[in-house]
């Protein structure tokens, strides 16, 4: 799988596993919910938890109709990029550093991210993993080796710029 297909699905609409700057994640399309359901039922999760959006850069904010105060705005800068997810209102983004994802994302637009595993079970290491995971259910699978990485730290961050860990601990 060269990733100019995968892009060309992930902009039709499509679902696949890709690797992130953490781990292996089932990736979609932010404004797809076409994506977005097929990935909530691909990985049996509770439709309460909310999906990680990756961003080409935080302009890509704006996108999602989010104002973002100067308060806000150096906490962004002291996280990102970088591997911490940030809640800002309802929804978790991450701007990672990996300059060959942001390449994808200028692409693709906004993906929804979540680690690559069914809801319960441990994320997929590596593309074998993943396909057992979820075989014909997505698009596509792009490798890149095995990832021993912990998940994305998460934080959600109040207008007030107070910071509550919700996974993970910041450095």
């Amino acid at each position: 799988m060269q990733i100019k297909e995968a892009i060309k699905i992930l902009k039709k609409g499509g679902v696949g596993v890709m690797p992130t700057d953490t781990i292996y994640g089932l990736v979609g399309s932010a404004f797809s919910n076409d994506a977005i359901k097929r990935i909530y039922k691909i990985k049996k999760r509770n439709k309460k938890k909310k999906l990680i959006v990756l961003i080409s850069s935080v302009a890509d904010l704006k996108k999602f109709k989010l104002k973002i105060n100067p308060l806000e705005r150096k906490t962004l800068d002291k996280f990102w990029p970088g591997k911490v997810s940030i809640v800002l209102g309802e929804i978790a983004f991450r701007l990672p550093a990996k300059k060959s994802l942001i390449e994808i994302l200028k692409k693709t637009g906004p993906l929804v991210a979540p680690s690559a595993n069914p809801e319960g079970l441990k994320p997929a290491e590596n593309i074998k993993e993943a396909k057992k995971y979820f075989g014909l259910s997505v698009d596509f699978f792009y490798p890149a080796g095995t990832l021993k990485r912990k998940p994305s730290t998460l934080i959600k961050l109040n207008k007030n710029g107070e910071i509550k860990t919700l996974r993970g601990t910041i450095k």
